[in-house]
């Protein structure tokens, strides 16, 4: 696996939670991600193999290491340092969030997340039915929620959220294929959950390829070029008729879109930092060759047509956007680097340098390189050439 730091080999001392401390990341090389944009972003050598995701954090599929040492066994030793009492207390010890980098050259899976209760039912119910962590057939890899947010650091563009059921029907009727006609009218009636629920079953097969058929006939169809692209990538997946029932979200570069339970998505294109809590739980509609358990899918989907959740960045003096979803394990700074800053202390950080040159404390990062900053550092300096992007807690009551 590709990693991107320095390559250190295991200390017999933990490093101090006094100052930054460089972490070494991994690459991990689903077959979604792009072969060639994390390496002209880095600056590092391709590899021939998709680059898909830069993990920084401390998730225990596979944490971040400073000298060798794992992230999770540096905040274990000693979580007061490393995360603060108000995140160790709040978030039982962990770090709540994950921080990656993506880079999309092909569509992700249509998923959606678990709400708390039904991770922590879900968890419960698979460990007590005996199925291995890491069965193909798991769903619920842990009990927590996985909120996410996607800032984009080039166009980007993906799936998110139910259209109004209307507006879908009238989408459809476009393709001029007869057959859905009964679709268009539960539609029209705004039965989201009993069309979504048919688009899956297998029973209609054959009607998701006159679908399939339809949009790859419509080429001039702006409308309906994303869905095209789907058909094109993904051919004979459930998940491309269903797709049908989402809205398309292009983003800006410095856009952010968040993505709350239940709400169906898929990323299609671009290079974007990711930041999620820190949680695996997935239960996948589409576009995947991975186990899709359609009942318990049902359950979780949260059927309320929504437009995307945009979060506005708040832009303040010294050149910081500040990105605040409505959750309390994460939030997402980006750094103008040309104005210096002072990273407060009190909480657990991790900085990530995506173009030029960050200096943070005595460190310097390149594009791709990352450093933790422990709670009890009180403060540090943030300065250099470039952009850099900075995770947090969010904002929290004890």
């Amino acid at each position: 696996m590709t990693t991107i730091g320095a390559n250190a080999v295991p200390q017999p001392h933990l490093p101090p939670a006094t100052a930054p401390l460089r972490l070494t990341t991994a690459v991990r090389p689903y077959d979604w991600g792009s072969v060639t944009a994390l390496p002209e972003l880095f600056g590092t050598e391709p590899t021939g193999r998709p680059q898909a995701e830069l993990w920084m954090g401390a998730h225990p599929g596979d944490p971040s290491t400073v000298d060798g040492t794992p992230l999770t066994e540096l905040i274990a030793h000693d979580p007061g340092a490393t995360l603060g009492g108000p995140t160790a207390g709040r978030f039982s010890a962990a770090l709540p969030y994950l921080l990656k980098i993506l880079a999309i050259e092909r569509p992700l899976s249509l998923q959606v997340h678990p709400t708390t209760a039904q991770a922590r039912a879900g968890f419960a119910d698979e460990n007590a039915r005996g199925i291995p962590i890491d069965a193909p057939v798991r769903t619920y890899k842990d009990a927590s929620h996985k909120p996410e947010m996607v800032c984009a650091l080039t166009p980007f563009h993906g799936l998110c959220g139910f259209r109004d059921p209307a507006d879908t029907a009238g989408l459809l009727d476009r393709l001029a294929v007869p057959d859905l006609r009964p679709w268009t009218a539960l539609l029209r009636a705004g039965d989201l959950r009993a069309v979504f629920g048919q688009m899956l079953d297998d029973a209609h097969r054959p009607l998701r390829a006159q679908v399939e058929q339809a949009l790859l006939a419509r080429d001039g169809d702006p409308e309906l070029a994303a869905y095209r692209d789907i058909a094109r990538a993904c051919p004979g997946d459930p998940g491309v008729t269903a797709a049908l029932l989402l809205h398309h979200v292009s983003l800006r570069p410095g856009q952010a879109l968040y993505l709350g339970a239940g709400v169906p998505h898929a990323y299609l294109g671009g290079i974007g930092v990711e930041i999620m809590a820190n949680s695996d739980n997935v239960l996948r509609c589409g576009l995947t060759t991975k186990h899709v358990d359609v009942p318990e899918l049902m359950r979780v989907v949260d059927f309320t047509p929504a437009p995307p959740h945009l979060v506005r960045p708040e832009e303040d003096a010294r050149g910081e956007h500040h990105y605040r979803p409505p959750v309390p394990e994460f939030a997402l700074t980006r750094y103008d680097l040309d104005t210096p800053h002072s990273l407060a202390g009190g909480a657990p950080r991790i900085v990530v340098c995506v173009d030029g040159e960050a200096r943070l404390g005595d460190l310097a990062l390149r594009p791709g390189e990352s450093a933790f900053v422990p709670a009890a550092v009180p403060s540090v300096r943030l300065s250099g050439k470039g952009t850099a992007y900075g995770a947090s807690p969010g904002a929290f009551t004890m």
